[in-house]
């Protein structure tokens, strides 16, 4: 189970966008990355093709280190734990104790 998921609301804690807040579009499992919704913007070069007629530079997203961002529970920024309730993993919030989801 990981700390951080699509749809969260995450906000960035080191780097370039420090202090911006966005939801989570996709997590990366593999390579502990996020992509953050307006943050981390990248600017992609594509050639002309069938669905983009002009072609030219797109921005786009890119993806952040998991450990870059924290969650946001009741928009305060907070760590994430795990409790057993009712023979269900959740996550909690360490800075409230409230259960996440």
């Amino acid at each position: 189970m990981r700390k951080i998921k699509k749809d969260d609301n995450v906000q960035i804690i080191t780097g370039k966008d420090k202090g911006k807040t966005g939801k989570v579009l996709h997590v990366d499992t593999a390579k502990n990355r996020v992509v953050v919704e307006g943050c981390n913007m990248i600017q992609k070069h594509t050639k002309p093709n069938a669905q983009n007629q002009a072609g030219g530079i797109v921005s786009k997203e890119g993806s952040i280190h998991i450990s870059n961002v924290m969650l946001l529970a009741d928009g305060k920024p907070t760590r994430v734990g795990f409790e057993v309730k009712d023979g269900k993993k959740v996550r909690v919030a360490k800075k409230t104790g409230k259960a996440i989801d």
